[in-house]
């Protein structure tokens, strides 16, 4: 499928916001709960692969063909480290740390690309029903 799923606008979204606050409520609420549940999740995910593979950081001078077999190489290996490690340090400093925050500048770029994505991307209709659809199911379970 073609788009992006992002949250609802002008409903609470970032996860202290509900920490601080009631429960969430409402369709919308529940559906941006979840998503920024999962989006934590995902983020600490690419924090702990990029913390891992130090070459992530600065692949600029190389050319793209490289860059995605770098990439593709880093990410098998993360995964296989993480299916048969029987522990893993990255991870576990993460999860143990309750305080965690991923940087601000992060929370805001993809805030942006959220945006952009949710009204001009290709399959903005498409993703609007598909969350609609997502957000109804939350409630019924």
């Amino acid at each position: 499928m073609n788009g992006y799923l992002g949250p609802y606008k002008e409903e609470r979204y970032h996860l202290p916001n509900f920490c601080r606050g009631s429960q969430p409520s409402g369709h919308q609420e529940i559906f941006n709960h979840a998503h920024s549940s999962l989006r934590s999740v995902i983020e600490r995910t690419f924090g702990v692969w990029k913390k891992r593979w130090k070459i992530l950081k600065d692949m600029l001078s190389y050319p793209f063909n490289k860059l995605v077999k770098i990439i593709i190489a880093t990410m098998a290996l993360h995964n296989y480290i993480r299916r048969h490690a029987q522990c893993d340090r990255h991870f576990e400093k993460i999860e143990n740390d309750s305080d965690y925050v991923f940087p601000k500048e992060m929370e805001m770029d993809i805030d942006s690309q959220e945006e952009y994505y949710n009204s001009n991307g290709s399959g903005a209709r498409e993703m609007k029903a598909l969350r609609d659809k997502i957000a109804a199911s939350l409630i019924r379970s």
